[in-house]
């Protein structure tokens, strides 16, 4: 029998429950704070859309941390392979680039997006756009149009409405009250996928804000005694670092300054040359030569990796090039805060998994679905963000339809 569904929030997430539902017949409206739907979707897609990774799947789930177990009946169900067909399904065509990372053909979010809204609409899928919610039952929420206050009931609820990570395109985070209202289990969202302060000096911050870190590798030993190493580039900004390899440390860094309130990795600065083959190429110094002029003929070395050279280490822990080049091998950095959580790419924390069942429906408040990035989950960048918000968009449409037809 055809019932009436809601989802709450046009992302991702919530579009791909709104599909799901849709195809097993129910008449699904989607209600969203914004115009328009995926804004933060259309964000991400200006700088090339990244939609999922090409790696393997046991390699895949590990991105998700601690959460990987619970997320991996959403995302083997809909996995990489799975998320690239759909999307060929919508007439896109996609690649793998040199990263493995998976991007549409043409680059861009916005041709996927109509495809993707106009088969929505053609299978009956109701849009409310400019609705916010401000309280929520089993079976009914109650919202903000444009000063007015709209009442909508369903037979079932599916809430998707992302972390808080650039709220201006509309994931808020605004519903964490309304459900610690109905007493539901949440972890608080923090920033993830960031850039970290760090206590520089004048002369760095003055003379060296914007430059990039190539070529180089960050490592860091975790609590339980492993070590990650990554290569990559970042930017050296005026007040710590920003850019995609500090991202990939974010969740390590952030959870150590939560637990001693600073947190410390080692870059290394040449990471293609080995510290015995740095060595070498530094004994050679020529007499009155110029420490900068000594790097950058003997190493390469120059502009901001040099600064940081001088700012972490005292002039006489450079004085040999043995010293010099585990100097320049293992520079250690530290960092005291995140990047606010409004400024970065995604949020950790949301609704816990002990507030879930395995459907995703809340278990204090029957008919009603959690989706997305507002789950408590976090992953690097790469695909994998987008990846698990389709995965569990579509687990809670399943879900639903479970739901209903048990109840029938």
């Amino acid at each position: 029998m055809k019932k009436n569904v809601m989802v709450i929030g046009a992302g991702p997430a919530g579009l791909m429950a709104a599909e799901t539902m849709a195809a097993a017949g129910h008449q699904v409206h989607v209600y969203d704070a914004k115009p328009s739907a995926c804004r933060k979707f259309l964000l991400a897609g200006v700088g090339g859309m990244n939609i999922t990774h090409s790696e393997a799947y046991d390699d895949f789930i590990q991105r998700y941390y601690d959460k990987a177990e619970w997320l991996s009946s959403a995302v083997r169900q809909f996995d990489n392979q799975a998320l690239c067909d759909w999307i060929h399904g919508l007439g896109v065509d996609t690649f793998i680039g040199s990263s493995g990372r998976v991007f549409p053909t043409d680059m861009k979010a916005a041709p996927l997006l109509r495809q993707w809204l106009s088969r929505l609409r053609e299978a009956g899928v109701v849009f409310h756009m400019r609705h916010k919610m401000v309280s929520l039952s089993s079976g009914r929420a109650t919202f903000d149009h444009q000063g007015e206050t709209v009442i909508a009931d369903a037979d079932a609820i599916v809430l998707a409405m992302g972390g808080a990570s650039w709220p201006k395109l509309g994931s808020d985070g605004a519903w964490q009250s309304v459900l610690a209202e109905q007493e539901i289990t949440l972890s608080p969202l923090r920033s993830a996928n960031c850039g970290f302060y760090s206590h520089w000096s004048e002369h760095l911050r003055s003379k060296f804000a914007g430059s990039p870190l190539k070529g180089v590798a960050f490592s860091m030993t975790l609590a339980n005694g492993q070590t990650v190493s990554k290569k990559g580039e970042c930017i050296v900004t005026q007040d710590g670092m920003e850019g995609s390899l500090i991202y990939a440390f974010s969740k390590y860094l952030r959870d150590d300054i939560e637990a001693q309130g600073e947190a410390s990795l080692s870059i290394d600065l040449l990471a293609d040359i080995s510290e015995q083959q740095l060595v070498a190429k530094l004994s050679s110094r020529k007499a009155k030569e110029s420490f900068s002029k000594y790097l950058k003929r003997c190493v390469g070395l120059s502009g901001v990796k040099v600064a940081l050279l001088h700012e972490l280490f005292a002039k006489q822990a450079l004085s040999s090039p043995k010293a010099l080049a585990h100097a320049i091998k293992h520079l250690p950095v530290s960092f005291y805060q995140t990047k606010p959580i409004a400024e970065v790419i995604s949020s950790a924390g949301g609704v816990c998994e002990a507030s879930l069942d395995d459907d995703l429906m809340l278990c204090q408040m029957e008919g009603v679905f959690c989706a997305g990035e507002m789950l408590d989950w976090e992953a690097p960048t790469g695909g994998y963000l987008l990846t698990a918000c389709f995965a569990t968009g579509r687990l809670a449409g399943q879900g639903v339809c479970r739901w209903l037809t048990t109840r029938r």
